[in-house]
């Protein structure tokens, strides 16, 4: 009796294993030092995210051509626009956008990945008795795009092959 209630198990573990299936692991990079032209939230975050590994150096000073590749970011933006109003002509509602434009080249000028725009946005309702708690809501929104952007970006720089 326990074997046959076994057999199903063992059975779905061979079609996972079969089927390529594999938890997501930490990015490889083909460059082992890396220059982030930014101080922005987002940058920070990167060169965190990045550093964190034990493959790739983040070098912090003001010397790029020291870097293997050097990531300029072009432009950084949040933007808040108003998407609904009541009859009265009240916001009842926004969108958040986070907007993250990028190059990634090497210290000699060529150019890995072309200037690029990544764009996060998240729509939220807003309601006057509520501000703070809408301010708060807001911030981590803003949080949580910074987030996806960043972990959009560690997957394109690991795209990247031959330097």
């Amino acid at each position: 009796m326990k074997r046959r209630a076994l057999l199903p198990l063992g059975g779905a573990a061979l079609v996972l294993a079969g089927c390529g299936f594999a938890l997501r692991q930490a990015p490889t990079f083909a460059f082992a030092t890396i220059y982030i032209a930014t101080t922005s939230p987002v940058g920070r975050e990167l060169g965190r995210s990045i550093g964190n590994g034990d493959s790739v150096k983040v070098i912090q000073s003001g010397a790029a051509d020291a870097a293997q590749v050097v990531l300029d970011v072009l432009a950084e933006q949040r933007e808040k626009v108003v998407v609904g109003l009541n009859a009265s002509g009240q916001v009842r509602e926004f969108q958040l956008r986070s907007r993250f434009k990028f190059k990634l080249r090497t210290p000699q000028g060529k150019e890995l990945i072309p200037e690029t725009e990544l764009l996060q946005q998240r729509d939220i309702s807003f309601n006057e008795s509520a501000v703070l708690a809408k301010e708060a809501e807001e911030s981590l929104l803003y949080r949580d795009m910074q987030t996806d952007i960043v972990q959009q970006l560690m997957r394109r720089l690991a795209a990247v092959k031959t330097l």
